[in-house]
């Protein structure tokens, strides 16, 4: 819709150009018409203004003295009735067509687009369509998890909008605005995403999402080391600073390119990489709590276990066998996607 929405402005801009341009042709041509014929009697602007009253059929008087003694004069005035008059009347339709195409195509597009996020749940929103937003928006529609998108340049909406398609959802507004917020579904969200490029900005979001949805996963950017920890106090789930991931990701590149390359190939979504890493849950129902790992069938499914993240949160690397599971812990495992999925169904028992 959005595709066909720009192109309709298209049409409807080029044909507003054209018309405009053939008007100011005809009332060109009318006044230096009136002014030839009057052999210089009349002024500019007597003539322009005869040529304007004429194509807009008014019904004025003739304005020009003496102009019923040069019957050349009446000529030009019957050519631009017949040639000029319809030349206005399009240029009009075109300007009306513009104002009420945009209008109401644009008010279908955000009525469709609100019922759409109206039926979101357990979505992500993301905060920002910058530099940073635009990668995160690329990865999370190759994962295949929905999201809206929050940014108050619509410019920038258009652009993402225009290589998406039809796929994007999007509010134009202030991300800091609990309103938008609400618009863009945060309550039934299970995540918000900020990557503005203001640490106020994305410390008000933290603080507006918190409070409107106290169970959603919130991860913000952070661009001063300093705000790390006023974000998390703010009820910020993580925090990532893009300036220090890059520098830790050169350095590593120079001395250690073999074992980046190989983090990126087991973490990456898509490209044709089948085993990666992948975070599978323990709960407390599970039949394994309570067992080691030599006695489970975990190795024997395909999947490696690298790391446990205990429910305190401290990690157990490579784990032994004598390694007992608990309830709430999560099983860092390396493995292909259906063992990863055979695995949650064992453990889900």
């Amino acid at each position: 819709m959005k595709l066909l929405f720009f192109r309709s402005r298209r049409g409807a801009y080029g044909r507003l150009i054209s018309a405009a341009g053939v008007l100011a042709a005809v009332v060109l041509m009318g006044a230096a018409g009136y002014h030839m014929v009057g052999a210089g009697r009349w002024s500019w602007f007597d003539c322009f203004y005869m040529t304007v009253i004429t194509l807009s059929t008014v019904g004025f008087a003739e304005t020009l003295e003496g102009m019923n003694e040069i019957p050349e004069a009446r000529v030009v005035t019957i050519s631009l009735i017949i040639l000029g008059s319809g030349t206005l009347l399009y240029f009009i339709s075109s300007l009306t067509a513009l104002i009420v195409e945009g209008d109401l195509q644009g008010i279908l597009r955000r009525r469709s687009m609100e019922r759409a996020i109206g039926t979101l749940s357990e979505h992500v929103i993301l905060c920002g369509i910058g530099t940073t937003g635009w990668h995160i928006a690329t990865e999370l529609r190759a994962v295949g998890v929905p999201f809206v998108v929050v940014d108050a340049d619509r410019e920038r909406l258009d652009e993402l909008n225009a290589e998406f398609g039809d796929e994007l959802l999007f509010v134009c507004g202030d991300a800091t605005d609990d309103h938008v917020l609400d618009l863009a579904g945060v309550e039934r969200a299970r995540g918000v995403i900020s990557a503005l490029n203001d640490d106020k900005a994305n410390l008000f979001v933290t603080i507006s999402a918190r409070a409107l949805n106290p169970t959603a996963r919130i991860v913000a950017k952070s661009i001063e080391p300093s705000t790390e920890r006023k974000l998390k106090r703010a009820g910020a789930d993580a925090v990532v600073a893009p300036n220090y991931i890059g520098g830790v990701r050169l350095f590593s590149e120079m001395v250690s390119p073999k074992t980046v390359a190989f983090l990126d190939r087991i973490v990456q979504f898509g490209g044709g990489i089948s085993v990666g890493l992948q975070a599978v849950d323990v709960p407390a129902e599970s039949p394994l709590v309570g067992q080691r790992l030599a006695e489970t069938d975990i190795r024997e499914a395909g999947a490696l276990v690298v790391a446990v993240h205990r429910a305190d949160g401290d990690y157990v690397y490579n784990p032994g066998g004598e390694h007992m599971l608990e309830a709430g812990d999560s099983l860092i495992v390396l493995a292909e996607a259906k063992d990863a999925t055979r695995l949650r169904s064992t453990l889900e028992g």
